[in-house]
């Protein structure tokens, strides 16, 4: 329950899923009360990871501080809150995090590369008081309050390859990289052209995405799990959550979310009058032992 930080510098080049060009990512550890620093080494700029700073949400979560950018954060972020990271610098030298294979299980390779040192200070948790919930239409995100951290997500597609899918996620590292680190991010072909005419997609490839036609999926390794939509969903919806910038206590809840809603579900928590409250993780885990000594 202390702050932990990576052991060792690692790093790693690959392609941009929006933009289609190469970028150097490089992540260093940092000490306790740090907090997750984006920086743009060819621009000279930090980027802190907050709720604020999130200006673009369109098919990827975007950080910005002035002209300064780094797009398709929610999956490497996903992995850094998996292995419960509080403090970390992540150097990219373009704007956009590399996408490796479309999930996070890179992402979860290089972090046991570079090994997880634990830091002589106290995490800090928070913990949701009250529901908090951000509707568009039929569309919803929610949190409540709960003794665990959980993910549920639910999704209705009018695909034959998708449907309707359900998925519970009961958090915790090895949950994580069983059950949710290697779904992928998912796209239509037919949405391609729309999508490379407004600057997006250009990175994309059988390699890094499921790509479904009209009638299923053009990828011919087929699923890596039974509901790999819903888990990829999940995976994003972790990303999202985590630049509060601290360990969440609560259920999430979701029908068709997307990185819009998750954003202002951000928001909201941070805006919203006994929304949550700040627990040192010692403190937590005493409460959490006494309401079950006596439950």
């Amino acid at each position: 329950m202390k702050q932990k930080t990576i052991n060792k510098k690692v790093e790693l080049v690959g392609i941009g899923l929006h933009k289609g060009v190469p970028v150097k990512m490089v992540l260093e550890p940092l000490e306790a009360d740090s907090g997750i620093i984006f920086y743009r080494s060819d621009l000279g700029v930090s980027i802190p990871m907050k709720p604020q700073n999130v200006t673009n949400t369109t098919m990827a979560t975007v950080l910005s501080l002035g002209d300064a950018k780094i797009s398709t954060i929610e999956h490497l972020l996903s992995a850094i809150y998996a292995y419960g990271i509080d403090n970390l610098k992540i150097s990219v030298d373009n704007e956009e995090i590399p996408i490796m294979d479309g999930s996070a299980i890179g992402y979860c390779m290089l972090l046991d590369e570079a090994g997880i040192r634990v830091l002589d200070a106290n995490k800090k948790v928070m913990a949701i008081k009250k529901p908090i919930e951000v509707k568009e239409g039929d569309k919803f995100v929610r949190i409540e309050p709960s003794n665990q951290t959980i993910f549920d997500f639910s999704i209705d597609f009018p695909h034959p390859a998708i449907k309707q899918q359900k998925y519970k996620f009961i958090f915790s590292k090895q949950n994580y990289k069983e059950e949710i680190a290697r779904a992928r991010t998912f796209g239509f072909l037919q949405e391609v052209n729309y999508l490379r005419s407004i600057g997006l997609g250009l990175g994309g490839n059988l390699n890094n995405c499921i790509v479904l036609d009209e009638n299923g999926i053009l990828n011919k390794e087929g699923l890596r799990y039974k509901e790999e939509f819903v888990r990829h969903k999940i995976l994003d919806a972790i990303g999202d959550m985590a630049i509060l910038g601290m360990p969440l206590l609560g259920s999430y809840v979701s029908f068709a979310g997307s990185h819009k809603l998750n954003a202002l579900l951000t928001q909201k928590i941070l805006e919203e009058n006994g929304a949550y409250e700040l627990v040192e993780s010692k403190e937590l885990e005493k409460s959490l032992e006494l309401s079950q000594e006596f439950a």
